[in-house]
């Protein structure tokens, strides 16, 4: 039923667009009541993602069965769940995403649909890399990446029109994302702050060596031409 639904409501997005089109457009089309809609779709908006609900579930379902190894290449993995949703069925996937591309509240409900993704692959790193340090931060930040990764391959399919194999560009997407997050996590480098040598007179400070540094310190009412005076003697001194 699910099905007929979506499929009676792309026939009529299509003939009318979707802002003419009413649910009781839909059911009329499928042969069915507005109750039998609603028992599967909550709104017009969520006829257009029929199967997110479905694959999220099998997304939620391979990470808790993933052993602990590897938890970035799980994530890029959980990601190609959704990439072979959308490739089962290539002449509907090109039409939703040419629809999502006219239809600004589309775009807007798919950003959700996104999101949900992303926080499903950044809870299951939370689980790994711990919620202590940059722990959390890693596992959004990883998420964010898989994901953007994942879109842009995807995307690239879908705009060519499903021609050719989508999993070559969301692979390529994706081992960028290995590349770099598989390295092991270690602690941030501190970032030191380079020492000034000691203060001498007249608000001059100045260094040793080959590297000497001058530094000269001056009141805002200062002179210009007694600024100029004092690093000339600054410099004369060293």
């Amino acid at each position: 039923m699910r099905e007929v639904l979506a499929q009676a409501a792309f026939q009529l997005f299509l003939e009318r667009g979707f802002e003419r089109t009413t649910v009781d457009d839909i059911v009329a089309r499928a042969g069915v009541g507005r109750r039998s809609f609603f028992r599967y779709f909550p709104s017009k908006e969520d006829v257009v993602f029929p199967d997110h609900e479905r694959c999220l579930a099998e997304m939620t379902e391979f990470l808790a069965a993933v052993d602990d190894s590897d938890p970035v290449g799980a994530v890029c993995d959980a990601a190609r769940i959704v990439l072979r949703m959308y490739a089962a069925d290539p002449e509907f996937s090109v039409q939703r995403y040419r629809l999502t591309r006219e239809v600004p509240g589309l775009r807007t409900y798919e950003l959700s649909v996104v999101r949900r993704y992303e926080q499903t692959l950044a809870g299951h790193l939370r689980g790994r890399f711990g919620a202590d340090g940059d722990g959390e931060l890693r596992a959004e930040v990883i998420a964010a990446s898989v994901v953007a990764a994942h879109n842009n391959g995807l995307r690239l399919w879908l705009r060519s029109g499903g021609a050719g194999d989508p999993e070559a560009a969301v692979d390529h997407a994706l081992d960028l994302v290995r590349g770099v997050w598989e390295r092991p996590a270690g602690p941030s480098p501190a970032l030191e702050k380079p020492a000034l040598p000691a203060a001498g007179p007249s608000g001059i400070t100045a260094g040793s060596g080959d590297n000497e540094v001058i530094v000269m310190v001056a009141s805002k009412g200062t002179p210009m031409w007694r600024v100029v005076q004092q690093i000339e003697a600054a410099v004369g001194e060293s």
